[in-house]
C-alpha cells in the first residue's frame, strides 16, 4: 500500500472520529439538559419549598453533564489540530519501510 494513502487515510479516519466525537457529545449533553431541565421542574412543582435546594443540586449536576462534552469537544479538536498521535504512529510504523 502506497504510504501517501496511508497517511490519506488514517487523517480522513482521524476527522470522522473527531466529527463524532463532538456531535455525539453535544446530542447527549442536548438530551441530558432537557431530562434534567424537565425533573427539576417536575420536582418543583410537586414542592415548591425545596426550589433552592433543588436548583443547587441541577445546577451541579448540569455542570457535570456539561464537563463531558467540553472533555469530548477537546479532544476532537485536539485530534483535527494538534500533532495527529496516529499519524506519528503510522509514520513510525512506515519509517523502515521507507528507507
Amino acid at each position: 500500500m502506497d504510504i501517501a494513502s496511508t497517511i490519506g487515510q488514517v487523517q480522513g479516519f482521524t476527522a470522522v472520529a473527531a466529527g463524532l466525537l463532538i456531535g455525539l457529545a453535544a446530542l447527549g449533553t442536548a438530551i441530558g439538559f432537557g431530562v434534567l431541565g424537565g425533573k427539576f421542574l417536575e420536582g418543583v412543582a410537586r414542592q415548591p419549598e425545596l426550589t433552592a435546594m433543588l436548583m443547587m443540586r441541577m445546577f451541579l449536576v448540569a455542570a457535570l453533564v456539561d464537563a463531558f462534552a467540553a472533555i469530548s469537544i477537546a479532544m476532537g479538536l485536539y485530534f483535527i489540530f494538534a500533532s495527529n498521535p496516529f499519524l506519528g504512529a503510522v509514520m513510525n510504523a512506515v519509517k523502515p519501510v521507507a528507507s
